[in-house]
């Protein structure tokens, strides 16, 4: 999963950064409302977590111009500004969550999980699919109740796989969602990140749907290709 985080504060923003990527999300950031806007229009993120205070555009204005170019990606907004009127602005203007500073960065991270396994349609944190269980708050991985010991990209493309179960998700969203805006993205690595997953998995979980990319169906059982 890919989070931007917009946030002038910089000892905040480098905080909340290091805490996604401790949980193994991939994050970029941003410092003022001007890219923060760019970035959030430009990148396919899973999620944005927001400011509201922003030198050049505020939140609120970032916010609604995302929402009038159609942008639907889940926004919390993070802001000092406790008035349950500006709450309402905030919600009002599309976001999906909203937390007050000082805040735990446990709370903070529960929501984003919260957040995303809602978008995905996933009710709790532990999402299943056959013998394969993985657990977005702890971070690991079971197979039939035993835990797997994996990497932090083939945890980052089964987390994303698992949360879009019964979708094809194709090399290049995969790439585009595993790896931050400054890395040198090679689509081909997606392939060698799979191969080692099914190893390591031992079950039939990821299938190759030809010319398309992959899925992972929790009504089929899995047929490689």
């Amino acid at each position: 999963m890919r989070l931007l985080v917009v946030e002038d504060d910089r000892d905040i923003n480098r905080q909340v950064v290091n805490a996604l990527e401790e949980a193994g999300y991939v994050a970029d950031k941003a410092f003022d409302g001007e890219e923060g806007a760019y970035l959030g229009e430009n990148e396919p993120y899973d999620a944005i977590i927001l400011d509201m205070g922003l030198p050049k555009a505020d939140g609120v204005t970032v916010l609604q111009k995302w929402r009038r170019a159609g942008i639907k990606t889940p926004v919390i907004i993070l802001t000092a500004r406790d008035r349950w009127s500006d709450k309402v602005d905030g919600f009002d203007a599309g976001a999906d969550d909203y937390v007050t500073k000082p805040f735990h960065m446990e709370e903070l991270m529960a929501r984003v999980r919260a957040l995303l396994r809602r978008t995905a349609g996933h009710a709790t944190s532990q999402i299943t699919c056959g013998p394969v269980t993985l657990d977005t708050r702890s971070g690991r991985v079971f197979v039939d109740g035993n835990p797997v010991k994996l990497t932090s990209h083939e945890y980052r493309l089964l987390s994303y796989l698992m949360h879009h179960t019964g979708r094809v998700v194709s090399r290049a969203e995969l790439t585009e969602h595993l790896y931050d805006q400054d890395f040198d993205r090679d689509s081909n690595t997606i392939e060698v990140f799979v191969g080692r997953l099914r190893k390591k998995l031992a079950v039939d979980l990821i299938q190759t749907v030809r010319g398309l990319g992959y899925l992972v169906d929790p009504t089929q059982p899995a047929a490689r290709v």
